[in-house]
Protein backbone atom coordinates (compact mmCIF):
# COMPACT_ATOMS: atom_id res chain seq x y z
CA UNK A 1 0.00 0.00 0.00
CA UNK A 2 1.98 3.12 -0.94
CA UNK A 3 2.07 6.13 1.60
CA UNK A 4 -0.37 8.13 -1.03
CA UNK A 5 -2.98 5.73 -0.47
CA UNK A 6 -2.84 5.38 3.62
CA UNK A 7 -4.19 8.81 5.80
CA UNK A 8 -0.88 10.74 6.77
CA UNK A 9 0.11 9.95 9.90
CA UNK A 10 2.67 11.75 11.55
CA UNK A 11 4.74 12.10 15.50
CA UNK A 12 6.66 14.11 17.88
CA UNK A 13 8.96 12.04 19.92
CA UNK A 14 11.04 14.12 22.27
CA UNK A 15 12.58 12.53 25.27
CA UNK A 16 12.27 14.19 28.45
CA UNK A 17 15.55 14.54 29.43
CA UNK A 18 16.23 17.90 29.77
CA UNK A 19 13.97 21.19 28.37
CA UNK A 20 12.68 21.47 24.76
CA UNK A 21 14.30 24.87 22.99
CA UNK A 22 13.26 26.10 19.46
CA UNK A 23 15.81 23.48 17.84
CA UNK A 24 13.48 20.89 19.44
CA UNK A 25 9.93 22.86 18.65
CA UNK A 26 11.54 22.95 14.98
CA UNK A 27 11.13 19.59 14.54
CA UNK A 28 7.69 19.22 15.96
CA UNK A 29 6.32 21.63 13.89
CA UNK A 30 7.14 20.20 10.87
CA UNK A 31 5.32 16.73 11.38
CA UNK A 32 2.34 18.84 13.09
CA UNK A 33 1.78 20.96 9.58
CA UNK A 34 2.34 18.26 7.62
CA UNK A 35 -0.61 16.29 9.71
CA UNK A 36 -2.49 19.25 9.29
CA UNK A 37 -2.11 20.00 5.59
CA UNK A 38 -2.85 16.46 4.92
CA UNK A 39 -5.62 16.37 6.78
CA UNK A 40 -4.12 13.62 8.45
CA UNK A 41 -2.89 12.38 12.45
CA UNK A 42 -0.10 13.82 14.67
CA UNK A 43 0.58 11.98 17.94
CA UNK A 44 3.08 13.01 20.45
CA UNK A 45 5.26 10.36 21.83
CA UNK A 46 6.96 11.15 25.14
CA UNK A 47 10.28 8.19 24.85
CA UNK A 48 10.87 8.30 28.28
CA UNK A 49 13.03 4.87 28.75
CA UNK A 50 16.63 6.70 29.77
CA UNK A 51 15.34 6.86 33.58
CA UNK A 52 18.37 8.20 35.22
CA UNK A 53 17.87 11.52 32.94
CA UNK A 54 13.93 11.86 32.21
CA UNK A 55 12.23 14.41 34.41
CA UNK A 56 8.96 15.16 35.28
CA UNK A 57 9.51 19.16 34.92
CA UNK A 58 11.21 17.97 31.08
CA UNK A 59 7.62 16.71 29.90
CA UNK A 60 6.05 19.53 31.73
CA UNK A 61 7.83 22.73 29.54
CA UNK A 62 6.99 19.44 26.48
CA UNK A 63 3.06 19.96 26.78
CA UNK A 64 2.99 23.34 27.56
CA UNK A 65 4.79 24.39 25.17
CA UNK A 66 3.06 22.73 22.49
CA UNK A 67 -0.48 24.02 24.30
CA UNK A 68 1.03 27.45 24.13
CA UNK A 69 2.06 27.42 20.28
CA UNK A 70 -1.65 25.41 19.64
CA UNK A 71 0.31 22.47 18.35
CA UNK A 72 -1.98 20.18 20.44
CA UNK A 73 -1.23 16.36 19.62
CA UNK A 74 -4.41 14.77 18.28
CA UNK A 75 -3.09 11.84 19.81
CA UNK A 76 -1.37 10.92 22.76
CA UNK A 77 0.58 11.84 24.80
CA UNK A 78 1.86 8.34 24.70
CA UNK A 79 4.92 7.36 27.32
CA UNK A 80 6.83 4.53 26.14
CA UNK A 81 7.51 3.47 29.79
CA UNK A 82 3.75 2.31 30.08
CA UNK A 83 4.79 0.32 27.06
CA UNK A 84 6.86 -2.15 28.41
CA UNK A 85 4.66 -5.13 27.84
CA UNK A 86 4.39 -4.70 24.22
CA UNK A 87 7.73 -4.24 23.63
CA UNK A 88 8.90 -7.27 25.23
CA UNK A 89 5.90 -9.29 23.56
CA UNK A 90 7.71 -7.90 20.39
CA UNK A 91 11.14 -9.25 21.22
CA UNK A 92 10.13 -12.50 22.19
CA UNK A 93 8.59 -13.13 18.91
CA UNK A 94 11.66 -11.98 16.85
CA UNK A 95 13.76 -14.28 19.38
CA UNK A 96 11.63 -16.98 18.26
CA UNK A 97 11.99 -16.37 14.86
CA UNK A 98 15.98 -16.26 15.66
CA UNK A 99 15.97 -12.54 14.44
CA UNK A 100 17.25 -11.70 17.98
CA UNK A 101 20.11 -13.55 20.20
CA UNK A 102 21.62 -13.42 23.65
CA UNK A 103 24.96 -12.15 23.89
CA UNK A 104 27.31 -12.41 26.74
CA UNK A 105 29.76 -10.56 25.99
CA UNK A 106 30.83 -8.83 28.99
CA UNK A 107 31.56 -4.57 28.39
CA UNK A 108 35.26 -5.24 29.26
CA UNK A 109 35.29 -8.00 26.45
CA UNK A 110 33.35 -5.38 23.86
CA UNK A 111 35.88 -2.21 25.32
CA UNK A 112 38.83 -4.30 24.90
CA UNK A 113 37.85 -5.59 21.15
CA UNK A 114 37.30 -2.24 20.34
CA UNK A 115 40.44 -0.97 21.76
CA UNK A 116 42.08 -3.61 19.23
CA UNK A 117 39.69 -2.32 16.04
CA UNK A 118 41.29 1.28 16.79
CA UNK A 119 44.59 0.29 17.29
CA UNK A 120 44.18 -0.99 13.55
CA UNK A 121 42.49 1.26 12.34
CA UNK A 122 39.10 -0.63 12.00
CA UNK A 123 35.69 0.54 12.59
CA UNK A 124 34.84 -0.10 16.10
CA UNK A 125 31.81 -2.88 16.16
CA UNK A 126 30.65 -5.70 17.80
CA UNK A 127 32.15 -8.69 15.86
CA UNK A 128 28.97 -11.10 16.15
CA UNK A 129 30.87 -13.54 18.70
CA UNK A 130 27.58 -15.00 19.90
CA UNK A 131 25.72 -14.80 16.51
CA UNK A 132 24.30 -17.77 15.64
CA UNK A 133 25.53 -19.27 12.60
CA UNK A 134 25.01 -22.64 10.80
CA UNK A 135 27.34 -25.03 11.33
CA UNK A 136 29.16 -21.94 13.98
CA UNK A 137 29.83 -23.34 17.55
CA UNK A 138 29.01 -20.55 20.03
CA UNK A 139 31.59 -19.89 23.09
CA UNK A 140 30.07 -21.99 26.34
CA UNK A 141 27.90 -19.67 27.98
CA UNK A 142 29.19 -18.07 31.03
CA UNK A 143 27.97 -18.81 34.43
CA UNK A 144 25.94 -15.70 36.13
CA UNK A 145 26.14 -13.62 33.31
CA UNK A 146 22.73 -11.99 31.94
CA UNK A 147 22.81 -11.18 28.44
CA UNK A 148 21.78 -8.75 26.60
CA UNK A 149 19.69 -9.31 22.89
CA UNK A 150 21.28 -7.94 19.92
CA UNK A 151 19.21 -7.90 16.78
CA UNK A 152 20.33 -9.90 13.93
CA UNK A 153 21.50 -7.55 11.16
CA UNK A 154 21.67 -8.98 7.66
CA UNK A 155 24.57 -9.10 6.43
CA UNK A 156 24.69 -8.68 2.88
CA UNK A 157 22.80 -5.79 0.83
CA UNK A 158 22.20 -2.42 1.28
CA UNK A 159 19.26 -0.05 2.98
CA UNK A 160 17.94 2.63 0.98
CA UNK A 161 15.56 4.78 1.39
CA UNK A 162 14.49 8.06 -0.65
CA UNK A 163 14.20 10.98 2.23
CA UNK A 164 12.51 13.81 1.23
CA UNK A 165 15.39 16.47 2.83
CA UNK A 166 18.73 14.48 1.50
CA UNK A 167 17.50 12.60 -0.99
CA UNK A 168 18.52 8.86 -2.38
CA UNK A 169 20.77 7.60 0.73
CA UNK A 170 22.68 4.01 0.78
CA UNK A 171 23.83 2.05 3.52
CA UNK A 172 25.72 -1.00 3.61
CA UNK A 173 24.58 -3.80 5.46
CA UNK A 174 28.26 -4.72 6.24
CA UNK A 175 28.77 -1.20 7.64
CA UNK A 176 25.86 -2.19 10.80
CA UNK A 177 26.87 -4.39 13.16
CA UNK A 178 24.15 -6.19 15.32
CA UNK A 179 22.19 -4.07 17.56
CA UNK A 180 21.34 -4.36 21.11
CA UNK A 181 18.03 -4.05 21.31
CA UNK A 182 17.14 -5.29 24.88
CA UNK A 183 19.72 -4.71 28.31
CA UNK A 184 20.87 -7.27 30.55
CA UNK A 185 17.80 -6.35 33.02
CA UNK A 186 15.37 -6.74 29.96
CA UNK A 187 14.11 -3.11 29.49
CA UNK A 188 14.62 -2.33 25.19
CA UNK A 189 16.58 0.36 23.93
CA UNK A 190 15.94 3.24 21.74
CA UNK A 191 16.03 1.88 18.35
CA UNK A 192 14.15 -0.84 18.87
CA UNK A 193 11.61 0.98 20.71
CA UNK A 194 10.62 3.56 17.99
CA UNK A 195 10.32 0.82 15.67
CA UNK A 196 7.37 -0.94 17.54
CA UNK A 197 5.65 2.48 18.24
CA UNK A 198 5.91 3.49 14.56
CA UNK A 199 4.10 0.44 13.33
CA UNK A 200 1.81 0.36 16.24
CA UNK A 201 0.86 4.15 16.00
CA UNK A 202 0.65 3.60 12.10
CA UNK A 203 3.63 6.54 11.50
CA UNK A 204 3.21 7.11 7.91
CA UNK A 205 5.64 9.94 7.69
CA UNK A 206 8.96 10.68 10.18
CA UNK A 207 9.81 14.09 9.97
CA UNK A 208 12.96 14.57 12.57
CA UNK A 209 16.16 16.11 13.19
CA UNK A 210 18.86 14.64 10.77
CA UNK A 211 21.21 13.59 14.20
CA UNK A 212 18.60 10.42 13.41
CA UNK A 213 19.91 9.57 10.11
CA UNK A 214 22.24 6.85 11.48
CA UNK A 215 19.30 5.26 13.55
CA UNK A 216 17.42 4.93 10.42
CA UNK A 217 19.11 1.96 8.71
CA UNK A 218 19.31 0.23 11.78
CA UNK A 219 15.45 0.74 12.33
CA UNK A 220 14.37 0.20 8.69
CA UNK A 221 16.07 -3.03 9.25
CA UNK A 222 13.97 -4.39 11.77
CA UNK A 223 10.49 -3.13 10.25
CA UNK A 224 12.00 -5.63 7.51
CA UNK A 225 12.43 -8.04 10.29
CA UNK A 226 8.85 -7.65 11.65
CA UNK A 227 7.23 -7.88 7.94
CA UNK A 228 5.86 -4.26 8.02
CA UNK A 229 6.75 -1.27 5.72
CA UNK A 230 8.75 1.35 6.27
CA UNK A 231 7.76 5.06 6.88
CA UNK A 232 8.63 7.55 4.78
CA UNK A 233 11.58 9.88 6.10
CA UNK A 234 12.68 13.66 6.54
CA UNK A 235 15.76 14.48 8.19
CA UNK A 236 15.86 17.81 9.05
CA UNK A 237 19.17 19.71 8.69
CA UNK A 238 20.21 21.02 12.53
CA UNK A 239 19.35 24.41 13.97
CA UNK A 240 22.28 26.45 14.78
CA UNK A 241 22.79 29.39 17.28
CA UNK A 242 23.91 32.76 16.38
CA UNK A 243 27.57 31.98 17.09
CA UNK A 244 27.16 29.13 14.76
CA UNK A 245 27.12 26.04 16.73
CA UNK A 246 24.09 23.24 17.33
CA UNK A 247 21.18 25.46 19.15
CA UNK A 248 21.31 22.86 22.62
CA UNK A 249 20.90 23.93 26.40
CA UNK A 250 24.78 23.91 26.71
CA UNK A 251 24.77 26.33 23.77
CA UNK A 252 22.67 29.40 25.34
CA UNK A 253 19.34 27.95 24.73
CA UNK A 254 16.35 28.86 26.21
CA UNK A 255 13.22 26.58 27.00
CA UNK A 256 10.55 27.30 24.58
CA UNK A 257 7.78 28.56 27.49
CA UNK A 258 10.68 31.16 27.94
CA UNK A 259 9.34 32.98 24.89
CA UNK A 260 6.16 32.81 26.11
CA UNK A 261 6.92 34.67 29.22
CA UNK A 262 9.04 36.97 27.77
CA UNK A 263 5.77 38.30 25.42
CA UNK A 264 6.23 36.07 22.26
CA UNK A 265 3.11 35.61 20.05
CA UNK A 266 2.25 32.06 19.50
CA UNK A 267 1.42 32.57 15.94
CA UNK A 268 4.62 34.53 15.54
CA UNK A 269 6.97 31.79 17.06
CA UNK A 270 5.16 29.39 14.46
CA UNK A 271 5.60 32.02 11.61
CA UNK A 272 9.76 32.34 12.33
CA UNK A 273 10.35 28.80 12.86
CA UNK A 274 8.58 27.59 9.96
CA UNK A 275 10.84 29.55 8.02
CA UNK A 276 14.05 28.02 10.40
CA UNK A 277 14.23 25.28 7.20
CA UNK A 278 11.02 26.12 5.05
CA UNK A 279 10.26 28.55 2.82
CA UNK A 280 6.80 29.68 0.46
CA UNK A 281 8.57 31.92 -2.12
CA UNK A 282 9.87 34.29 -0.83
CA UNK A 283 7.06 35.24 1.75
CA UNK A 284 8.48 36.29 5.57
CA UNK A 285 5.30 36.87 7.21
CA UNK A 286 2.22 34.73 6.94
CA UNK A 287 -0.58 33.53 9.21
CA UNK A 288 -0.98 30.16 10.79
CA UNK A 289 -3.48 29.42 8.29
CA UNK A 290 -1.28 30.64 5.26
CA UNK A 291 1.53 28.17 6.61
CA UNK A 292 -0.67 25.24 6.83
CA UNK A 293 -2.20 25.98 3.25
CA UNK A 294 1.27 26.20 1.80
CA UNK A 295 3.14 23.64 3.93
CA UNK A 296 4.46 20.17 2.03
CA UNK A 297 7.74 18.39 2.69
CA UNK A 298 9.52 19.16 -1.09
CA UNK A 299 10.16 22.84 -0.09
CA UNK A 300 12.16 21.88 3.46
CA UNK A 301 15.69 23.03 3.11
CA UNK A 302 18.85 21.31 2.95
CA UNK A 303 21.02 23.25 4.93
CA UNK A 304 21.32 23.94 8.30
CA UNK A 305 19.48 27.00 9.78
CA UNK A 306 20.34 29.74 11.96
CA UNK A 307 18.46 31.10 15.00
CA UNK A 308 18.83 35.28 14.71
CA UNK A 309 17.44 37.02 17.86
CA UNK A 310 16.61 39.54 15.68
CA UNK A 311 15.03 38.66 13.40
CA UNK A 312 12.46 36.48 15.87
CA UNK A 313 11.72 40.06 17.38
CA UNK A 314 10.85 41.83 14.05
CA UNK A 315 8.61 38.95 12.75
CA UNK A 316 6.97 39.33 16.16
CA UNK A 317 6.55 43.34 15.68
CA UNK A 318 4.97 42.32 12.68
CA UNK A 319 2.58 39.75 13.96
CA UNK A 320 1.54 42.04 16.91
CA UNK A 321 1.35 45.42 14.56
CA UNK A 322 -1.44 43.01 12.78
CA UNK A 323 -3.42 41.79 15.72
CA UNK A 324 -7.02 42.52 17.17
CA UNK A 325 -7.20 44.83 20.01
CA UNK A 326 -9.49 42.85 21.93
CA UNK A 327 -6.32 40.29 21.54
CA UNK A 328 -4.00 42.06 22.79
CA UNK A 329 -5.72 43.28 25.58
CA UNK A 330 -6.45 39.90 26.56
CA UNK A 331 -2.65 39.00 27.09
CA UNK A 332 -1.50 41.95 28.27
CA UNK A 333 -4.03 41.61 30.94
CA UNK A 334 -2.93 38.43 32.23
CA UNK A 335 0.70 40.34 32.13
CA UNK A 336 -0.35 43.26 33.92
CA UNK A 337 -1.81 40.69 36.41
CA UNK A 338 0.78 39.11 37.03
CA UNK A 339 2.06 42.66 37.82
CA UNK A 340 -0.59 43.31 40.44
CA UNK A 341 -1.87 46.07 38.36
CA UNK A 342 -5.56 46.08 37.70
CA UNK A 343 -6.81 47.45 34.45
CA UNK A 344 -10.33 48.61 32.57
CA UNK A 345 -12.25 49.13 29.83
CA UNK A 346 -9.64 50.93 28.29
CA UNK A 347 -7.03 48.63 27.51
CA UNK A 348 -7.83 47.51 23.92
CA UNK A 349 -7.64 51.52 22.94
CA UNK A 350 -4.62 51.83 25.17
CA UNK A 351 -3.08 48.68 23.09
CA UNK A 352 -4.17 49.43 19.74
CA UNK A 353 -2.29 53.03 20.19
CA UNK A 354 1.16 51.48 21.35
CA UNK A 355 1.01 48.27 19.66
CA UNK A 356 3.21 49.73 16.43
CA UNK A 357 6.07 50.67 18.38
CA UNK A 358 6.35 47.49 20.23
CA UNK A 359 7.58 44.07 19.31
CA UNK A 360 7.02 41.83 22.69
CA UNK A 361 3.68 42.00 24.52
CA UNK A 362 6.00 42.46 27.69
CA UNK A 363 6.97 45.77 26.13
CA UNK A 364 3.45 47.01 25.26
CA UNK A 365 2.62 45.94 28.87
CA UNK A 366 5.33 48.61 29.70
CA UNK A 367 3.72 51.34 28.18
CA UNK A 368 0.06 49.97 28.91
CA UNK A 369 1.28 49.79 33.06
CA UNK A 370 1.99 53.74 32.36
CA UNK A 371 -2.31 54.50 32.33
CA UNK A 372 -2.13 52.12 35.58
CA UNK A 373 0.17 53.27 37.90
CA UNK A 374 2.70 56.24 39.24
CA UNK A 375 4.98 57.74 36.50
CA UNK A 376 8.47 59.01 37.34
CA UNK A 377 9.46 61.13 34.25
CA UNK A 378 13.22 60.03 33.18
CA UNK A 379 15.65 62.95 35.09
CA UNK A 380 17.43 63.88 31.91
CA UNK A 381 14.39 64.20 29.50
CA UNK A 382 12.72 66.40 32.39
CA UNK A 383 15.71 68.72 32.71
CA UNK A 384 15.89 69.02 28.82
CA UNK A 385 11.89 69.73 27.88
CA UNK A 386 10.20 70.70 31.60
CA UNK A 387 12.57 73.90 31.27
CA UNK A 388 11.08 77.63 33.60
CA UNK A 389 10.18 78.86 30.30
CA UNK A 390 7.63 76.68 29.32
CA UNK A 391 5.99 76.16 33.05
CA UNK A 392 3.51 78.89 31.75
CA UNK A 393 2.22 77.40 28.95
CA UNK A 394 1.88 73.58 31.24
CA UNK A 395 -0.27 76.22 33.30
CA UNK A 396 -2.55 77.59 30.93
CA UNK A 397 -3.03 73.95 29.56
CA UNK A 398 -4.16 72.59 33.02
CA UNK A 399 -6.56 75.14 33.20
CA UNK A 400 -8.16 74.62 29.69
CA UNK A 401 -7.89 71.24 30.60
CA UNK A 402 -9.68 71.09 33.77
CA UNK A 403 -12.99 72.63 31.61
CA UNK A 404 -12.41 70.31 28.24
CA UNK A 405 -14.44 67.75 27.39
CA UNK A 406 -12.17 64.55 27.90
CA UNK A 407 -12.56 62.86 24.17
CA UNK A 408 -9.45 63.12 21.55
CA UNK A 409 -10.99 66.14 19.64
CA UNK A 410 -11.99 68.24 22.53
CA UNK A 411 -8.02 67.46 23.76
CA UNK A 412 -6.64 68.54 20.67
CA UNK A 413 -8.44 71.90 20.48
CA UNK A 414 -7.77 72.90 23.74
CA UNK A 415 -3.79 72.13 22.85
CA UNK A 416 -4.20 74.35 19.89
CA UNK A 417 -5.51 77.23 21.54
CA UNK A 418 -2.61 77.03 23.95
CA UNK A 419 -0.33 77.06 21.41
CA UNK A 420 -1.75 80.05 19.45
CA UNK A 421 -2.22 82.18 22.66
CA UNK A 422 1.61 81.51 23.81
CA UNK A 423 3.23 81.61 20.23
CA UNK A 424 4.47 78.26 20.67
CA UNK A 425 5.30 75.47 18.01
CA UNK A 426 3.56 71.94 18.94
CA UNK A 427 6.85 70.49 19.97
CA UNK A 428 7.76 73.20 22.69
CA UNK A 429 4.64 72.21 24.73
CA UNK A 430 3.77 68.80 23.70
CA UNK A 431 7.32 66.86 24.98
CA UNK A 432 7.02 68.36 28.13
CA UNK A 433 3.43 67.24 28.72
CA UNK A 434 4.76 63.83 27.18
CA UNK A 435 7.65 64.40 29.57
CA UNK A 436 5.16 64.67 32.86
CA UNK A 437 2.68 62.59 31.75
CA UNK A 438 3.70 59.37 30.29
CA UNK A 439 7.38 59.75 32.01
CA UNK A 440 8.83 60.02 28.38
CA UNK A 441 9.15 62.06 25.25
CA UNK A 442 8.76 59.50 23.08
CA UNK A 443 5.17 58.75 22.63
CA UNK A 444 1.98 58.24 19.99
CA UNK A 445 0.10 61.54 19.13
CA UNK A 446 -0.35 63.65 22.07
CA UNK A 447 -4.25 64.36 22.08
CA UNK A 448 -4.85 60.22 21.20
CA UNK A 449 -2.60 59.16 24.49
CA UNK A 450 -4.16 62.11 27.07
CA UNK A 451 -7.59 61.49 25.75
CA UNK A 452 -6.78 57.14 27.51
CA UNK A 453 -5.59 58.51 30.42
CA UNK A 454 -7.35 59.67 33.27
CA UNK A 455 -8.13 62.94 33.46
CA UNK A 456 -7.34 63.92 37.20
CA UNK A 457 -4.24 61.63 37.01
CA UNK A 458 -3.25 64.33 33.63
CA UNK A 459 -4.30 67.29 35.88
CA UNK A 460 -1.72 66.56 38.73
CA UNK A 461 0.72 65.01 36.63
CA UNK A 462 0.77 68.65 34.86
CA UNK A 463 0.83 70.91 38.34
CA UNK A 464 3.73 68.59 39.34
CA UNK A 465 5.58 70.46 36.64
Amino acid sequence: MSSIQKSVRTRFAPSPTGFIHLGNIRSALYPWAFAKAQGGIFILRIEDTDLERSNQASVDVILEGMAWLGMNPDEGPFYQMQRMDRYKQVLAELQATGQVYPCYMSIEALDALREQQMAAKEKPRYDGTWRPEPGKTLPPVPEGVRPVLRFKNPIDGVVAWDDKVKGRIEISNQELDDLVIARPDGTPTYNFCVVVDDIDMAITHVIRGDDHVNNTPRQINIFKALGKEEPVYAHLPTVLNEQGEKLSKRNGAKPVTQYRDEGYLPDAMVNYLARLGWSHGDDEIFSRQQFLDWFDLDHLGRSAAQFDDAKLRWVNAQHLKASDDEQLALWVKGILSQRGIASDDRLPAICGLFKDRCDTLCVLADWVAVFYGDVVPKADEKVQHVTDAVKPALALLVEKLSICVWDKASIALVIKEVLTELGLKMPQLAMPVRVLVMGTAQTPSLDAVLALCEKQKVLERLKNA
